[in-house]
């Protein structure tokens, strides 16, 4: 869910001849979920977890109601410390520039229930407010993208090791770290991420002998969306499932363009949750008339429609997904 449509196309096409593609999510984003039940895509479902991973929970801890949650999600991090296991702290921002942290999100729209937000949580401040408060005395270290390379490494290597009990991080983390020992995550103002990021993130924890304990912080007030979002990512590890629900609160943006997600569609009639088994009908029927009939040659009005409704560039963006 990292690439977008023209950067997939970029790497396949450095290629000497097209190659085939296979892509590969656990976080499918809407407009890939869309694909798939239009018919563009086919799909291999894995539905085990992986060898060797154990499960996970996750708790919405809504500190406006519960302030006192907050402090047992502290006192969480040190019971695991102390059992000899790890942890990390998620942040979404890494420091002051609040114009540079809006202009990045890229998965997650504020919906107009919420009401006036503050300022999103700095991994700066968030580091410096655990070490001399509630995690004082234990090892911790920050890591995100602003670092310079080998500083990350030498970071990632020392947690890796055991040398650090806590990461302090923002969603530099989401792929391509995998440390058995950690076991909890508290991801800080949740409700500012999206649902693909959140599943991802509490991938990186239950990769070991140790069941994983994901803990989503955050002032959403109950029955707006962002709160909803929360709770459904706290009740099920199906990503399927949530991605489903991304399609619902998202939408799935436009199958034959370059929108990953909203209600920017040329598809004016269907709803890919509404009508998924008319879609499927529509595909077997349209995949019998083009074995029969490849130019459609013999079906002119339905040619005609075609190339009235699908600009060239616009099928591009079929074959480039």
């Amino acid at each position: 869910h990292r690439f977008g449509v023209e950067q997939r196309d970029a790497l396949r096409s450095k290629a000497d001849r097209p190659p085939h593609l296979l892509v590969m999510t656990a976080t499918p984003i809407p407009r890939t979920v869309a694909m798939t039940v239009f018919g563009d895509l086919d799909t291999s479902t894995l539905t085990e977890l992986p060898a060797g991973r154990s499960p996970i929970s996750t708790t919405v801890v809504p500190v406006t109601e519960k302030p006192g949650w907050l402090d047992r999600t502290w006192q969480r991090i040190r019971e695991e410390v102390t059992a000899g296991r790890q942890a990390y702290v998620v942040c979404p921002r890494i420091g002051a520039d609040l114009a540079e942290y809006e202009a990045e999100l890229v998965d997650v729209t504020v919906p107009d229930d919420m009401p006036p937000r503050r300022a999103p949580l700095a991994l700066a401040d968030t580091l410096s407010m655990l070490a001399e408060g509630p995690l004082a005395g234990l090892r911790l270290a920050p890591l995100h993208g602003r670092l310079p390379p080998d500083e990350k490494d030498h970071t990632m290597t020392e947690f890796a090791a055991g040398n650090i009990d806590v990461l302090v991080a923002t969603t530099v983390i989401e792929v391509g770290v995998d440390v058995a020992n950690a076991t909890v995550m508290v991801v800080l103002d949740a409700d500012r991420f999206g649902i693909s990021q959140l599943h991802q993130l509490r991938g990186r924890i239950g990769r070991g002998a140790a069941a994983g304990v994901c803990l989503l912080v955050t002032e959403a007030p109950v029955g707006t969306t962002s709160r909803e979002r929360l709770d459904a990512v706290a009740a099920t590890t199906d990503g399927f499932e949530l991605a489903r629900l991304d399609v619902e609160q998202r939408r799935e943006g436009d199958v034959l363009g370059a929108a990953q997600s909203g209600t920017r569609s040329q598809l004016r009639l269907l709803s890919l949750l509404r009508d998924e088994q008319l879609i499927t009908e529509a595909r077997t029927e349209a995949a019998d008339i083009v074995a029969a009939d490849p130019d459609l040659s013999g079906h002119s009005l339905l040619a005609a429609q075609v190339a009235a409704l699908v600009a060239d560039e616009q099928a591009d963006y079929l074959e480039k997904a």
